[in-house]
């Protein structure tokens, strides 16, 4: 017949509970986390879960973060022509690599934490870039249907950068509606994704100038459009600095802009839920 010990205190509080045969135990830290740190850390409100995956897996929102941050800032000083860069070729790779790889694998965990704007955020950003790199790929000749003698590629015509300006169009679009629920989270995450949507959409001028035969107004748009990337980059890096900095329980304090406070709050416990809905 075994026998059980009884839970033990350690020294620092944390409570222990052993079994002397097989040599095991089992520790609670009772670690609690408020719901303006969970907003801030995970980039969506606290609502009641089944199961404690939170604590299980590690914060992947950094992670996207990363991917986004490179290929943002990356895309965004070659559409400025930094240092006379033109074109995207050899840097194709954020579009196949560096970005889809690091969202897709932080959208899968973020799905698996019960993490759902994060999980849509990732997703939709690691097909954007995928979708947007496969027009940068030479080999493919996309535009080889409107090709003229005058353009042999097709890149120039009024066609193709038609279509570019108004698949950027609904982008923009997909983009502003992301933003309306950023707004309960905090400033710095909504004021991402009010810009990536005017960037969007400035680079959407910039082909339907471009479609006109305006190159020299084409371009002018297009530096514009990479300038509001470039903000937008960082504030990425910004927003993943301090989600690191949490995990890595360095203390700062800068600010977010924390508007979650402005909403209903959501941290109410599954119980609370199940009564009202039955009350309803």
């Amino acid at each position: 017949m075994s026998t059980q010990s009884e839970p033990a205190t350690s020294s620092n509080g944390v409570r222990v509970v052993g079994d002397e045969e097989k040599g095991l135990h089992r520790t609670q830290t009772g670690v609690t986390m408020s719901p303006e740190l969970f907003e801030k850390l995970y980039l969506t409100p606290k609502v009641p879960h089944v199961g404690d995956n939170n604590r299980r897996f590690a914060n992947p929102t950094a992670l996207g973060f990363v991917g986004f941050v490179i290929s943002t800032f990356t895309f965004s000083i070659v559409c400025m022509g930094w240092g006379g860069a033109s074109g995207f070729s050899p840097v194709v790779g954020i579009f196949f690599f560096v970005g889809p790889v690091l969202l897709l694998f932080a959208m899968v965990f973020e799905w698996i934490m019960g993490n759902f704007f994060p999980m849509m955020v990732m997703g939709l950003f690691a097909v954007f870039w995928l979708s947007f790199g496969m027009l940068q790929l030479p080999t493919l000749q996309l535009a080889a249907p409107y090709a003229t003698d005058a353009d042999p590629t097709g890149l120039a015509s009024r066609e193709y950068n038609t279509v570019i300006a108004l698949y950027l169009i609904v982008w923009g679009f997909a983009l502003f509606t992301f933003f309306i629920f950023t707004c309960k989270i905090n400033a710095v995450f909504a004021t991402i994704f009010l810009l990536v949507s005017l960037g969007a959409w400035v680079l959407s001028g910039a082909y339907f100038r471009a479609s006109g035969g305006d190159f020299d107004g084409a371009g002018k748009l297009q530096k514009a459009g990479g300038a509001l990337l470039f903000i937008v980059a960082l504030l990425g890096w910004y927003m993943c600095f301090i989600i690191m900095a949490g995990e890595m329980r360095i203390t700062l304090s800068l600010p977010v802009g924390d508007l979650s406070h402005l909403w209903p709050k959501t941290d109410v416990e599954l119980a609370a839920v199940e009564q009202r809905e039955h009350r309803d």
